[in-house]
């Protein structure tokens, strides 16, 4: 019999993430992320994650006498797990020790919590990624960012002033318009004069309204100059609770541990942040860093699902071998291997790219992070629901009922895709993008950093870069994989083994890939790929 993979060091144990942090500018902060593996890898914060989601939030409309209370209560289990990623900085801490290498660290950091439990990661991805937006009027950053910046979780139901750390929240989804953010109904208007700072009441709804227990969130609204971009906070400067009416929670596919809400504004108060008119140029401030999380998070249930799936393999016995000594299922696992170190490289190579657009300044870095977010998010997103599914099939029935992990990452598969803009806006994004010569040029110059490593990568690359030029818009997605295979391959020739290398360049790029796992050809190096990726033994 499996035993429970439990008791192991999550960040020890995952070498392509090792190196990574090492490679992107982190190695400073491998011992803690090492003690923060062991933390996470112990049986009872394991079972933190499944008591979460055995036991959702609860939305409270009106108390027992009918007054209006509109609040979630979490199972202790949230608490706990949310309350580990604020102590660790996850939801603020490259804001708060703006060194080379913080975001990487961070992102580390959210790649190994998300293993455990993902919905936290939403209010952390949140708090962490409306920090640039909030900068965009000085009094109010001045005001929020020493209580974001705070390390201890504190999660009464207070005005923020009285309460020793705060996280935020995001409001701009609606009932009509979805990603169209123009179509926008909800109404601000002014308070006084208005302008940047200034006072507003909001009416109308949001469709999606995340973690509705935040103590304050970045919302979109008609104000009388267009769409606009205010903070609207749980509570007023006068000490009452705002006018945010829950409806309801919504009954989810996956991610059922954290809270998204339905909301009704009845004259909320808020601040506009930033001009009337440009709410889409600072919400993109935020927009931009929580996509980043989708890939981070995305690379995250990668690596979990191959973990679970290898050590099953290294104990479960079948006609007289154990499965991963079986040649067919050897291919399998190594196949998802290349797969996930390709996502853990892309995710990390990112968050440098972050790092230096909050430093002193790196024009190709800006471009390369320009077009690479939404290109990463897309196809990271897309192969996480693939590889999860073959993970899954790996136990057989086991790993299809509910005592295991394994559908609990299988509902979260899909949701990044679709958070943060679905696939066709992401590659519309790039497009977009590349219509500014400098991202094009970015892209190709990292790109020839690992020419001549790899004949096969040289020519996918001639074959490419056409196509980034002019194409199509019908031709978007096939254009963005292409890409993301190109700076995927990048990666792995100049900083993986030969072996993963090879067989990445072997079946991705040449051979007609048809996305489907277990197709890795003769000659590739299975059996090292398997034991560089652990549990093996």
């Amino acid at each position: 019999m499996t035993p429970p993979l439990a008791n192991y060091n999550l960040f020890e144990s995952d070498r392509a993430l090792v190196e990574a942090v090492a490679r992107e500018g982190a190695g400073w902060a491998a011992p803690e992320l090492a003690a923060f593996g062991e933390l996470l890898g112990k049986e009872e914060t394991i079972e933190l994650g499944f008591l979460a989601n055995r036991n959702p939030p609860v939305c409270y409309t009106h108390d027992r006498v009918g007054r209006r209370r509109d609040e979630v209560e979490y199972h202790p289990a949230w608490h706990s797990l949310l309350g580990l990623s604020v102590e660790h900085g996850l939801h603020a801490s490259p804001w708060a020790v703006p060194r080379s290498g913080a975001h990487v660290a961070r992102a580390a950091g959210v790649f190994l919590l998300g293993q455990i439990e993902a919905g936290v990661m939403c209010p952390t991805t949140m708090t962490y990624a409306a920090v640039p937006a909030l900068r965009r009027h000085r009094e109010t950053a001045a005001e929020w960012e020493p209580r974001i910046l705070s390390r201890r979780y504190d999660r009464r139901f207070r005005p923020a002033g009285e309460k020793t750390g705060v996280l935020i929240g995001m409001g701009m989804t609606e009932k009509q318009g979805g990603s169209d953010l123009r179509t926008n109904t909800t109404r601000a208007e002014r308070i006084g004069e208005g302008g940047p700072g200034g006072e507003y009441r909001l009416v109308g709804h949001k469709w999606f309204f995340s973690a509705p227990m935040s103590d304050a969130f970045l919302v979109t609204a008609q104000a009388p100059g267009g769409l606009s971009c205010f903070l609207l906070p749980r509570w007023t400067p006068d000490g009452a609770v705002n006018g945010i009416r829950l409806q309801r929670l919504k009954d989810k596919l996956g991610n059922r541990a954290n809270a998204s809400s339905e909301v009704e504004f009845q004259g909320a108060w808020a601040r506009l942040l930033g001009e009337e008119g440009r709410g889409l140029a600072t919400i993109m401030e935020m927009v931009n860093h929580t996509r980043l999380d989708c890939s981070v998070g995305s690379a995250s249930l990668m690596r979990q699902a191959l973990a679970q799936a290898l050590f099953h393999a290294s104990h479960r016995r079948a006609f007289e071998k154990r499965l991963i000594e079986q040649p067919l299922m050897t291919n399998v696992l190594a196949d998802m291997a290349i797969e996930s170190e390709a996502a853990t490289a892309l995710a990390l190579r990112l968050a440098r790219a972050y790092d230096a657009h909050h430093g002193p300044g790196d024009a190709r870095q800006a471009a390369w992070q320009r077009v690479m977010t939404p290109a990463i998010k897309y196809f990271t997103t897309k192969r996480t629901s693939a590889l999860v599914a073959e993970a899954t099939e790996v136990f057989g029935g086991i790993g299809y009922v509910e005592e295991s992990i394994m559908p609990r990452l299988y509902r979260e598969a899909p949701l990044n895709s679709i958070w943060e803009g679905s696939g066709n806006v992401m590659c519309l994004d790039v497009r977009r993008a590349m219509r500014a010569a400098e991202t094009v040029d970015a892209v190709l110059e990292e790109l020839a950093a690992a020419r001549g490593g790899d004949a096969r990568l040289d020519r996918f690359v001639a074959a490419l870069e056409p196509r980034l030029r002019a194409s199509e818009e019908s031709e978007a997605r096939a254009v963005v994989e292409r890409l993301v295979l190109a700076v995927s391959g990048s990666l792995l020739v100049r900083y993986a083994p030969h072996a993963v290398a090879d067989a990445f360049c072997a079946s991705r790029l040449e051979g007609g890939w048809t996305g489907a796992f277990g197709t890795l050809p003769a000659g590739v190096d299975v059996d090292a790929i398997v034991r560089r990726s652990g549990f093996s033994q």
